[in-house]
């Protein structure tokens, strides 16, 4: 039986350098014939912070049009890629957020045996990226994830 891969690709972006990673690995599972979804966590922070960072502000209104990820996305997927920004070696507080409204299907065990795998980005060298995909494992370990490393 040949079952088409179906993969959810859930960022979060604050200035659009997770978002454009994000959609090259679209065009990637694309070119290989999967089904992709793209989807953007819930921005949390305060309108007054966006409004003070002209790029921010610019990146949210450029992809108002991408669907936030739900729960039912992860059970629709049989593949994951989460992505996100690095704050101090974590991911962020926006994705962190998401993944926590998902304890119920992991309880259930509908998130497990799927393969993942993450990606994440500073601007500077040395700014935690690894840090920050390990922190994403560490859920995906909880979850019963099969992880498979970028690169």
């Amino acid at each position: 039986m040949d079952q088409k891969a179906k993969v959810v690709i859930v960022y979060y972006s604050s200035t659009g350098h997770s978002y454009q990673v994000a959609k090259a690995y679209e065009e990637g599972a694309k070119s290989e014939g999967a089904e992709v979804r793209v989807r953007k966590v819930r921005e949390l922070a305060p309108a007054e912070a966006i409004a003070a960072n002209p790029a921010w502000k610019a990146h949210l209104e450029a992809t108002k049009d991408v669907p936030e990820v739900t729960p039912d996305d992860l059970v629709w997927a049989n593949g994951y890629v989460f992505g996100s920004p690095t704050r101090y070696g974590v991911m962020t507080a926006q994705l962190k957020q998401f993944i926590d409204t998902c304890g119920p299907l992991w309880m259930q065990g509908k998130l497990s045996h799927k393969p993942v795998t993450a990606f994440a980005g500073a601007s500077n060298p040395h700014g935690g990226q690894e840090n920050t995909i390990h922190s994403i494992y560490a859920v995906m370990e909880h979850w019963g994830i099969i992880i498979v490393p970028p690169g």
